[in-house]
């Protein structure tokens, strides 16, 4: 299917003119559509069309800024272009406050109601009664048979001492799943929240994967609030996950940050 013919018939009326790559398409193909009409639109395409168009709206539900979703066709998403901007301080300070409206939106449960993925990576969301046990087996577990048989074993050993690590029962909260400073997108009105992998879960997972690459901003700490104690101790336990994904999307040049985190969550 051409992006042209797919866009015809999500966003019906719409003539593509000029279609422009976008940077950050490692998993899915990103496009600049400019229409005939003086519009611009997003252009997005994968398998999980639909489902990253109900993330964005339980976002955007949630006081998030989001790009709104135009249209959907199998395997296309057209998204609303906002314009990028600076990262300006009173930027990150205004993104820290969006996220923690975000999180204070709780669910009933850890999980979502369908799953995901990463490109290959499957993403289980099948919901469980306690957080150790879905961080162990819908997050940590998957990535076993894709490890080296020592990495393997000690992120197993690890999964059966979550109960101890880990709040039992940490509110639900609403999760952006895969917040890299990359799925911030900074506009004149602030950041808006691009590329979600939504579930319900530990507010601190997504922080602790924004740190993961880099320093998260004071700015940005300053509009999201205090944090709960002992946050230093669970982040490294959060940032494995997404470490584990990189080493089965991109290869073994992440298995040291892997084991440096597993070092950290020993400690």
């Amino acid at each position: 299917m051409s992006r042209a013919a797919g866009l015809a018939r999500a966003l019906p009326g719409a003539e593509l003119a000029r279609l422009l790559p976008l940077s950050g398409g490692d998993l899915s193909e990103i496009s600049r559509a400019d229409l005939a009409d003086g519009r611009s639109v997003v252009l997005k395409t994968g398998p999980l069309a639909r489902a990253e168009a109900r993330m964005l709206s339980a976002l955007a539900g949630a006081g998030a800024r989001v790009p709104r979703v135009l249209g959907t066709d199998d395997g296309l998403l057209v998204l609303e272009w906002l314009e990028p901007a600076p990262a300006s301080a009173p930027a990150w300070e205004d993104c820290g406050a969006m996220l923690r409206r975000l999180h204070d939106r709780h669910g009933a449960a850890y999980g979502w109601e369908e799953d995901f993925a990463f490109g290959p990576v499957a993403i289980a969301n099948a919901p469980l009664p306690d957080w150790p046990s879905f961080w162990a087996e819908r997050r940590l577990a998957p990535a076993l048979p894709h490890l080296p048989a020592r990495l393997a074993r000690r992120v197993e050993a690890l999964c059966t001492r979550l109960p101890e690590r880990l709040p039992a029962r940490p509110a639900a909260s609403l999760l952006h799943g895969d917040l890299w400073s990359g799925n911030l997108h900074f506009t004149a009105p602030g950041a808006a929240l691009i590329d979600p992998a939504c579930y319900h879960g530990d507010a601190e997972a997504d922080l602790a994967m924004l740190a993961l690459f880099g320093r998260i901003p004071a700015a940005f700490l300053e509009g999201y609030g205090p944090l709960a104690p002992g946050w230093e101790t669970r982040r490294p336990l959060y940032q494995l996950w997404p470490a584990l994904v990189h080493v089965q999307l991109f290869g073994a040049g992440y298995l040291g940050l892997a084991g440096t985190l597993l070092e950290r969550c020993q400690a």
